[in-house]
């Protein structure tokens, strides 16, 4: 769990302060939803011409709910912080960079979802559900979801940690992207890479960003 002073610096930012309304909320899990229903259809394509493993978030067929459906229930039950949702992103993130052979596709996409957005609920809020909990909310079963939370932390080597500024980089990257609602083209966006990669990366490398804000900042001072 983050620590108090933790929590209160992401509530005290802006964007943190706008995920407190329903509406931005709302324009944010159907964001969520189209931009990973995109990576998800991509990669589809993709696995026709780059072998990808299964894992056990793959599903022997593709859900009938649609991923957005699938998000708002979880937003819906689970009763977790705005901020969850934007720590479960990057967790997406860093999974999907660690284990570049399980890139998010319509198989695996919505137990991705709840397993993220539960151990993101986990370790950023003070109160959360249990796994049994989350299972019922996720349609699946406790055993299932305990087998999901274990692969997914060690699939993204238990990087927990969100640190203000990624956080900030995050929410200042998903604010600026609502902006072109509806997602701009995957072949366009920033968010993915060429058809010819074997992994759809969601957003980018958080070292990579550290480095270019510390270089902004240096030209800044100067």
């Amino acid at each position: 769990i983050f620590p108090t002073h933790f929590t209160n610096i992401f509530l005290a930012h802006p964007s943190m302060a706008e995920l407190e309304s329903p509406s931005v909320m709302s324009k944010l899990i159907t964001f969520l939803s189209s931009l990973l229903q995109k990576v998800a259809e991509s990669n589809d394509v993709n696995r026709r011409f780059h072998p990808q493993k299964i894992s056990v978030f793959h599903g022997l067929t593709i859900p009938t709910i649609s991923i957005q459906s699938y998000l708002e229930r979880i937003f819906k039950y689970a009763n977790c912080s705005p901020s969850c949702f934007v720590v479960a992103y990057v967790y997406l993130d860093r999974f999907t960079q660690h284990q570049p052979s399980l890139p998010i596709n319509s198989f695996n996409v919505h137990r991705l979802l709840i397993t993220s957005v539960m151990v993101a609920a986990k370790f950023l809020d003070d109160m959360y559900y249990n796994n049994a909990y989350y299972a019922k909310v996720g349609g699946i079963s406790t055993a299932e979801m305990n087998f999901l939370e274990v692969d997914f932390l060690f699939g993204m080597s238990f990087h927990l940690n969100v640190t203000p500024n990624t956080f900030h980089t995050y929410c200042s990257y998903l604010q600026r992207e609502m902006i072109l609602q509806p997602p701009v083209n995957v072949a366009e966006s920033s968010l993915y890479r060429t058809a010819r990669s074997p992994k759809l990366q969601l957003c980018f490398n958080e070292e990579e960003s550290t480095q270019q804000q510390q270089q902004q900042k240096q030209q800044l001072a100067v």
